[in-house]
């Protein structure tokens, strides 16, 4: 699983330096197209995904004290979060293609609507591994004293929320 995050945060990054390389030669373009997001949006989505990353680290304590319903519960607690972000994402990106915005709008909107819905998957992906967690958890699939895929979720789970926290401010912030 470390490959694999590490590998997925090498992809990213290289999005991240194509998308600081392309601002730097369209500074008002990207400015201007700023303008058009909704800020309130990104900041909501952001303070979803750090409390849901909480939530996992709630769970990950729970079941190395062998409280395996309360880790499954702090689970579903990120997956509500998770879910959440991503209906407001499709809120966003739906208000976006109904503008008229797409991926070919300009550079800008490429990378944000590709960022964006990479990111999004990551998310899909996450609540997928979450939730099978949950279900062995809420099973008694795990212990006290064999809680590694517990582990193993929260650390993609992570991954997915040390990207975003990365993504809103380089996206939605910064001028």
């Amino acid at each position: 699983m470390w490959f694999f995050i590490l590998a997925e945060l090498l992809v990213f990054g290289v999005f991240f330096l194509a998308y600081a390389f392309a601002r730097t030669r369209n500074v008002e373009l990207f400015n201007a197209s700023q303008l058009e997001l909704d800020q309130l949006s990104g900041a909501i989505n952001t303070v979803l995904l750090i409390s849901s990353s909480y939530f996992v680290v709630r769970a990950v304590d729970q079941i190395r004290h062998d409280r395996s319903r309360s880790c499954a519960y702090w689970l579903i607690a990120a997956m509500t979060c998770g879910g959440t972000f991503l209906a407001l994402k499709l809120v966003e990106f739906g208000a976006k293609l109904e503008a008229g915005i797409t991926m070919s709008t300009n550079t800008f909107f490429m990378f944000y609507l590709g960022l964006g819905f990479f990111h999004f998957m990551h998310v899909v992906l996450g609540m997928v591994i979450l939730g099978a967690v949950t279900l062995k958890a809420w099973k008694g699939g795990y212990s006290a004293t064999s809680y590694g895929g517990v582990e193993t979720g929260a650390a993609y789970w992570h991954m997915v929320d040390l990207v975003w926290i990365i993504l809103f401010p380089l996206i939605y912030v910064l001028h």
